[in-house]
């Protein structure tokens, strides 16, 4: 009577069969982990989402890799296990282990949570850990270089060619305006020159996909001469031999 009941919670046609299937455990749907559904979805998610998204994605995988393994000594748990009480100790420690502040750990926990529905969505979880869980970021005012600290940054002997890769990819988004993600892909197909002989950036913006046109001023030519004969340039048909975003906190220091 107990598996009998089982089924029909299940909503399963009670038959001798089933029921059979049932004790001998033949109708166990596959248990599904977290790490292996988050690798999933990663991989998934470049064919339609900006690089820059994806790579967020990336980082939130490797980071509940990270938690998994510190807070239950296990490479991976089931999907059944993410309860409410494992995305709050996960929130507490992107706070506290990976020092991440309140809105970076408050997106993270937003990447993980659209992973959480597919898998909601596909059967996979019984309970929503999400269920009830408001996220909210704090307000932010923007903090802007004066041109006095512009000059200070292009004007910086910088020792290390990584940093300084950093440094001119920086002032370049600063005179141009495209954003970090727009430089991703910049080629010398984006570059065309008009009649007067002014020389500009042509290229749909990363986030918006919107068509814009940048003329380009003294500083940031010189920044594109001056990686003209870079050999990763030359071999990847790209402008910038383009790093990590995360290593322009770097230039907070280097700006003084």
């Amino acid at each position: 009577m107990k598996i009998q009941r089982e089924l029909e919670i299940e909503g399963v046609a009670v038959s001798a069969g089933s029921v059979l299937d049932h004790f001998l455990g033949k109708d166990a749907p596959v248990q599904r982990t977290l790490c292996e559904h988050n690798d999933k979805c990663a991989r998934l998610s470049g064919t339609d989402m900006a690089p820059a998204t994806v790579q967020r994605y990336e980082t939130s995988l490797k980071h509940t890799q990270d938690f998994v393994w510190e807070t239950y000594h296990k490479k991976d748990i089931l999907l059944d296990e993410v309860s409410r009480q494992f995305v709050e100790d996960y929130e507490f420690w992107l706070k506290t282990s990976k020092k991440c502040c309140h809105n970076t750990a408050t997106k993270y926990l937003k990447n993980f949570k659209k992973i959480i529905r597919i898998a909601l969505s596909k059967g996979w979880m019984k309970n929503d850990p999400f269920l009830e869980i408001r996220f909210s970021l704090d307000k932010v005012e923007p903090d802007f270089l004066e041109d006095s600290e512009i000059r200070k940054l292009i004007s910086k002997e910088i020792d290390i060619p990584r940093l300084g890769q950093v440094r001119d990819i920086f002032v370049f988004c600063c005179f141009t305006g495209l954003a970090f993600s727009d430089i991703h892909g910049l080629g010398k197909e984006h570059i065309v020159e008009d009649s007067n002989g002014v020389r500009w950036i042509r290229k749909g913006r990363q986030k918006t996909k919107i068509m814009c046109n940048i003329p380009l001023m003294e500083v940031p030519l010189k920044i594109l001469e001056k990686y003209s004969t870079n050999e990763y340039c030359r071999k990847h048909g790209v402008l910038f031999p383009v790093l990590c975003n995360q290593k322009n906190e770097r230039l907070s220091q280097g700006a003084g």
